[in-house]
């Protein structure tokens, strides 16, 4: 049976929804991270400090007992946010970044951006505080198809908006596609990409594989064969500015399986046990902790963690569905098991 330690990792990109659906998910994540970039595309949007203070509170108020778990929050970026905002955000030192979602380019983005000219001022003054833009990177224009949504982004939004803005950090969130990999590779070193377990363990056609498959739904949808094989590629290159972030998006399961189903996937419960699966299969065990641990707090400015976990090559199989509040959550790889588990 292999085994590695490595320093306890930490979630850049994590989706806990409030209420009965957070108490129910939050021990997932807790048994493995040490810290998490948390979502704001709450109902209402958590747009202010304030809010994401409020917010904050309620993650800590429902962890287990005993549990050392660290929020850091985000603020849903809007036509109407205010540079005076981010100076307030930076300054209290709760808030890590500021999240762009497109309007409607994906779940609760309704409130999102129109059009990032709108923002100017604010990333402005999110460069000179020093706060980090986490980007949900697909444009939302109908006639461009759904499998080219994020290059499309990168070439009309993304690119120019890195040249104007020459101070800013930028994050590519739950990347997709080998042109977003080669972009983030050639891109200043302030340009950064998170990448998700499924997205490293899934092409498109497991969408389809004996019918239509709605738990494997995700924005940014999962692609070809050969963008899995070059995000495969980035996240096991020991490159520092591609790191883990799971983009774990818990739905209830009747929000899935319906005729307008949610997008996103559920995988906290396995976290970082699906990375050890890629790294593992990839050659490339001895870089996991540097993809899963260290390349994010070194472009966050935070530091490593102290405490490690030990990860075992041991399989572990995953139940058909577990509570969510008053619903039930289908988790990846529902019914089947997972390669790793934690030690």
């Amino acid at each position: 049976m292999r085994k590695i330690t490595i320093a306890r990792p930490d979630d850049w990109h994590l989706h806990l929804r409030d209420g009965g659906h957070l108490r129910a998910v939050l021990p997932d994540t807790v048994r493995r991270f040490a810290r998490a970039i948390v979502m704001p595309n709450l109902k209402p949007p958590v747009t202010t400090t304030a809010l994401a203070l409020e917010y904050r509170g309620r993650i800590l108020a429902a962890l287990p007992a005993g549990a050392r778990f660290e929020p850091l929050m985000t603020l849903y970026l809007t036509d109407n946010t205010r540079p005076e905002e981010i100076a307030a955000a930076r300054s209290g030192g709760m808030v890590h970044a500021v999240k762009y979602y497109p309007a409607g380019a994906t779940t609760n983005s309704d409130s999102g951006v129109t059009d990032i000219a709108k923002c100017a001022r604010v990333l402005e003054a999110m460069a000179k505080h020093g706060m980090p833009l986490l980007v949900h990177g697909e444009v939302t224009d109908p006639a461009v198809d759904v499998f080219d949504r994020e290059k499309v982004f990168i070439e009309r939004v993304l690119a120019p908006l890195v040249g104007r803005h020459a101070g800013l950090k930028v994050v590519m969130e739950h990347i997709t596609t080998r042109e977003a990999a080669d972009y983030v590779t050639a891109a200043p070193p302030r340009v950064a990409a998170t990448i998700t377990a499924h997205h490293l363990l899934l092409s498109r056609n497991a969408l389809f594989a004996g019918g239509i498959r709605p738990h494997l739904y995700c924005l940014p949808v999962v692609k070809r064969e050969t963008h899995r094989q070059a995000l495969v590629k980035a996240a096991v290159s020991g490159n520092p500015r591609f790191f883990l972030g799971t983009d774990s998006a818990p739905h209830a399961r009747h929000a899935k399986e319906t005729d307008c189903g949610c997008a996103g996937i559920y995988t906290a419960h396995a976290g970082i046990e699906l990375y050890a699966e890629v790294f593992a299969a990839a050659g490339a065990l001895d870089r996991l902790e540097g993809f899963a641990s260290r390349h994010g707090p070194l472009f966050y400015g935070l530091p490593v963690n102290r405490d490690t976990i030990t990860l075992a090559e041991e399989a572990w199989p995953v139940p058909g569905d577990t509570a969510f509040g008053a619903d039930r959550l289908v988790p990846f790889r529902a019914g089947e098991s997972v390669g790793w588990r934690l030690a």
